[in-house]
């Protein structure tokens, strides 16, 4: 049900939100719309636009805030890793040219514009045996690096590349090593062990990730991105290659790597960790005996000397939640978050409806928006490509799936990470930057909407939306004065976006740092600025009840946003709102009413410290607010 908007009881200044005059003569402001079902009725599907309209609405309104900016992103995608690379090469040339359309043309597919690259062998691996790029005799050693050579590559993984780089220019590519060569390593084994604590050992490493570099560059794949070690604290690998490195010995190397890479190839970045969210349990009770299981890895890391050669930090899902991001983003500000490695699996038992099901919800809720509302620059599958036993893998993941699958009949399937990462690839390009947007989910799901929004450099915009609920869902999305209305199935994702636009936004109030207060309890979670916690009064609305907000210093602005975000029902039916510098004196208060659960104040315009929210109706409905918000 649409409404008219809301008035309030003292009118703006003049001039106030005025809208440019060109918008008279400007034609209605529509959203492409693209969508995808837990059930396949629809996979990227694209729906009929709908228009902006000047109204506000009663439902959850998602608001889309293009003047709050987070981080620029660089891309969305998975890994051709041997095993990809062996499943891809047995389809006919015609077969493999459609395959790598759908997934790396922005137009004719989903634009995979990331790639993560193993350096050497991991557990996706079609060879018989383990290899780096530096093999040599047991007992033997190879400190000038003679032996060094990409040969392995050259066969299935580089063109492949090549032909990704062709059909998306933007593409850029990370690389990571599961092992060093054997006889850098204790146990002189890839499975296993550590890095010898010797300074030519550190040299040497460095040197060897220096050499692929440049034989990738000169190969036609330039690398962007480069980590030490995929997974260093993964100490016992299930038959694959794997490497203990604890915080000092990647320092070490990457003291020794940071400057020869920055002479050899000055456009890759270093990033450390390449691990999971949190140490996983298994990680911690491998711990030799005696020494620190180091559970907060990446931030000593980044206070070790050798952090002015790492631009950031990559993560992986298999422990922990996306929320770790955030909080080593909030310690080291000005380094990056990439999120790197996560694999769909699935039950031995488990139907491919299940398995299409439960991996698009969970990956969802927990990489697409769970990793990108927690600054990661990227968003990357593990196997782009596998075949219809999960393989060919050699040790390591035996319920690993892909976003594409070689069926036994020849067929190529699309899976559910090819439509989790279609539905940011094909619509959020490299370069494009997060910014404002309500979101109602959790990653642990709480049945309500989770979002992300992005501006491409062409001024556009997309917005993702998640409805964690089995049902339809309602909601508007609002930006600025225009808004319109949609509904998405149960447990769908939905990607809306339109033209850089001319639609009129206010300029949103940091209240970070402010507090509530509800007769002295604390009532924070009204003021977090994370629509998944709410501040409730527990009680059916009744006259009187009222919220005041310690903005910690005098603020200017203009209009107060009441959100009730997905509690419907729980808004105030009659308020009214009045500020004050000391919090004793008072304004005389806006009073108003509201019949949805998004209400927008517009006040004369103020500077003030305290704001005090009162109800003044009567409902059954208890008052909630996701998100108090101010603008000017």
């Amino acid at each position: 049900m649409r409404t008219p908007m809301i008035a309030t009881a003292l009118a703006l200044t003049t001039g106030l939100l005025t809208v440019p005059a060109a918008e008279a003569h400007h034609p209605t402001a529509q959203a492409r719309v693209w969508v995808t079902t837990p059930d396949r009725a629809e996979l990227l599907h694209e729906r009929a636009p709908v228009a902006f309209e000047r109204d506000t609405s009663d439902l959850t309104t998602i608001t889309v805030d293009p003047r709050t900016t987070y981080q620029t992103i660089d891309g969305f995608g998975a890994s051709i890793t041997d095993s990809s690379a062996d499943v891809l090469s047995r389809l006919s040339s015609a077969l493999r040219e459609e395959t790598l359309r759908k997934l790396f043309d922005p137009k004719q597919g989903i634009g995979v514009s990331f790639l993560r690259q193993p350096v050497g062998s991991s557990d996706f691996t079609a060879a018989a045996e383990h290899y780096t790029f530096d093999d040599v005799a047991p007992g033997e050693t190879d400190f000038p690096l003679k032996k060094f050579s990409i040969k392995h590559d050259e066969q299935q993984v580089l063109p492949l590349l090549r032909r990704a780089k062709q059909l998306n220019p933007s593409l850029k590519v990370m690389a990571s090593p599961w092992s060093p060569p054997a006889w850098m390593k204790t146990g002189d084994s890839l499975v296993g062990g550590r890095l010898k604590d010797d300074p030519k050992v550190y040299d040497a490493y460095a040197r060897y990730l220096v050499k692929f570099v440049e034989a990738y560059t000169r190969a036609g794949v330039p690398v962007d991105f480069l980590s030490i070690q995929n997974e260093p604290q993964n100490r016992k690998p299930g038959g694959y290659p794997g490497t203990d490195v604890p915080v000092r010995q990647e320092a070490e190397v990457i003291s020794r790597l940071g400057p020869l890479l920055h002479k050899a190839s000055p456009r890759t970045k270093i990033l450390g960790y390449d691990h999971n969210w949190s140490t996983h349990p298994g990680d911690v009770g491998t711990t030799p005996p005696g020494e620190d299981p180091e559970t907060n890895y990446p931030f000593k890391l980044l206070q070790t000397s050798a952090a002015k050669w790492i631009a950031g930090t990559a993560y992986h899902c298999y422990s922990g939640n996306a929320a770790a991001q955030t909080a080593l983003h909030n310690a080291f500000p000005d380094k990056g978050i990439w999120f790197t490695e996560c694999s769909g699996s699935h039950g031995p038992n488990d139907t491919p409806p299940q398995v299409f099901r439960g991996t698009l919800t969970w990956h969802a809720r927990n990489l697409m928006l769970g990793t990108t509302r927690n600054w990661a620059k990227s968003v990357v599958n593990w196997n782009i490509a596998l075949d219809s036993t999960g393989g060919p893998h050699l040790g390591g993941c035996g319920t690993c799936t892909g976003l594409v699958t070689l069926q036994a009949d020849g067929t190529v399937t699309t899976d559910a990470e090819y439509y989790t990462i279609g539905h940011l690839s094909k619509f959020v390009k490299p370069g494009a930057v997060r910014i404002g947007s309500t979101s109602y989910g959790t990653t642990g799901w709480n049945g309500q909407l989770m979002t992300t929004a992005f501006r491409n450099t062409d001024g556009s915009t997309a917005l993702v939306v998640h409805n964690e609920n089995d049902e339809p869902r309602k909601f508007a999305v609002a930006v600025g004065d225009k808004s319109f209305e949609y509904e998405l199935p149960g447990g769908s994702i939905g990607t809306f976006t339109w033209p850089s636009s001319w639609i009129y936004t206010p300029t949103p109030v940091s209240i970070a740092g402010a507090t509530a207060s509800v007769n002295g309890a604390e009532a924070g979670l009204a003021v977090d600025a994370d629509g998944s916690t709410v501040w409730s009064s527990k009680t059916a609305q009744a006259p009187g009840q009222s919220i005041q907000i310690d903005l910690g210093a005098r603020k200017l602005f203009r209009q107060v946003a009441l959100d009730s975000g997905g509690q419907l029902g729980d808004f105030a039916t009659n308020w009214n709102v009045a500020t004050s510098n000391d919090g004793v004196h008072w304004s005389k208060p806006v009073t108003g009413t509201s019949t949805g659960q998004l209400t927008t104040v517009n006040v004369r315009p103020t500077y003030a410290r305290y704001v005090r929210i009162t109800s003044n109706g009567t409902s059954e409905h208890w008052w909630s607010l996701a998100d108090v918000r101010l603008y000017r």
